[in-house]
């Protein structure tokens, strides 16, 4: 299983419609997420726009492959492309490496 962490920055004039759009997920993107095998995924937002994302998979690159296969994952990026600094956020995350892990 592969832990999977990454960065983005969200718009700080977007963080409340960001937060809000992320309380009503589409129901056929957390399908295809499951689908793709991203399980215990989270999202952090800090008030100055700094989010933190953290997944588990077996396989990140199969599962990122899988997810841009899919016309939801495409349909959303692109509807959420206007929150983040870099544009899409399938494009624009920064991976982390991890240095230290507890179980």
């Amino acid at each position: 299983m592969e832990r999977v962490c990454f960065l983005l920055k969200v718009r700080p004039d977007r963080l409340d419609e960001y937060r809000e759009r992320h309380r009503h997920v589409w129901p056929e993107m957390l399908d295809a997420l499951r689908g793709a095998g991203w399980r215990n995924y989270s999202l952090f937002l800090s008030d100055d726009g700094l989010l933190v994302g953290y997944l588990e998979t077996d396989d990140f690159e199969a599962a990122q492959r899988a997810m841009a296969a899919t016309g939801v994952s495409a349909r959303w990026e692109t509807d959420m492309a206007p929150f983040f600094e870099s544009g899409r956020a399938d494009q624009g995350r920064v991976l982390l490496g991890e240095v230290f892990h507890l179980d």
